[in-house]
């Protein structure tokens, strides 16, 4: 009987809105996307997907409304990159990001632009490591706050480059690229779609890329690995999750409906603009997906010695 129920369940799902906390403040680049992802699902379900964020304490808030909400499938998370840096980055957290969630899909990953100021002399990450190895602790970079994507490329860089560069965290990362563009500051690596416009107007400099491979909307552009840091590579990402005891019928038929929206013309339209990958693929695939990214973020945060802010 109960068997019997958890299929009709499944089969009749959802009949009322399904709610989508989004852990970043309205307007962001996650935000724009998540709140796609929710009209297409909502086009495809048959019923609303109502988007809420929950921003906040480098994205703690909205996980731990996530881990905490009914766990029927009527509330899904967005799964932002800071979910596999914050267990090395708090003392304690108010969710296991393991236990407590179950992972229903990678939405996409993404790529960071390592750029500096105009008025600094350097066109490739080798002039760049040799600047920061002549006048070490002179050279500036800049960050939405500590454990960022933003601030963990360049303290990869520096601990895979032994160099020695100051970290300067911002409450925003838009004022940063202005003191980049400035020189009050010489270095900045944020997603591609926030310093791109920049760097074509040439008011900020692009030396590497930091995925694996080359973008294709930069592609003349280099990888920072291609450049003699070899094994080098940031890819933020995103991705869902629910509660950990959503029922399974309901995890995979949820993961079905996120794998179609991605492939909708809109979504595509956004990764490119970003110069994001969709990626997709099955529950069990983020799941280790993350479970990787917690291990190799907590040997970077413990050799920097970061905690949270």
């Amino acid at each position: 009987m109960l068997l019997a129920q958890s299929v009709m369940a499944a089969e009749s799902y959802p009949v009322r809105p399904i709610r989508m906390i989004i852990p970043v403040a309205p307007g962001g680049g996650a935000d724009t996307t998540g709140r796609l992802i929710a009209g297409e699902m909502g086009k495809q379900m048959g019923q609303q997907v109502v988007v809420e964020n929950r921003p906040g304490s480098g994205g703690v808030i909205g996980f731990e409304a996530t881990a905490r909400a009914t766990p029927d499938g009527y509330t899904i998370g967005l799964a932002t990159f800071p979910i596999a840096t914050n267990p090395s980055m708090f003392a304690k957290l108010p969710y296991d990001a393991l236990r407590d969630f179950q992972m229903v899909v990678q939405l996409a990953s993404g790529v960071n632009l390592l750029t500096v100021s105009p008025t600094l002399p350097v066109r490739s990450v080798q002039g760049l490591v040799d600047l920061a190895r002549k006048s070490p602790g002179k050279l500036s970079f800049g960050s939405s706050g500590n454990g960022t994507s933003m601030h963990l490329s360049i303290e990869l860089f520096k601990q895979m480059t032994g160099t020695d560069l100051l970290h300067v965290p911002y409450k925003g990362i838009q004022q940063a690229i202005i003191d980049t563009i400035g020189g009050q500051i010489q270095i900045v690596c944020d997603n591609m779609g926030s310093v791109l416009p920049h760097v074509k107007k040439e008011r900020m400099r692009a030396l590497g890329v930091t995925s694996p491979k080359r973008s294709d909307v930069i592609p003349d552009v280099l990888t920072v690995a291609e450049q003699g840091v070899h094994g080098y590579e940031m890819t933020p990402w995103s991705g869902y999750m629910v509660p950990a005891r959503v029922p399974r019928d309901i995890v995979l038929r949820l993961n079905s409906e996120i794998n179609k929206a991605i492939s909708s013309p809109a979504l595509k339209n956004n990764f490119a603009l970003n110069g994001s990958t969709p990626v997709g693929g099955t529950p069990e695939q983020f799941t280790e997906h993350v479970r990787r990214e917690i291990e190799k973020w907590r040997r970077v945060v413990k050799a920097a010695g970061i905690r949270a802010e």
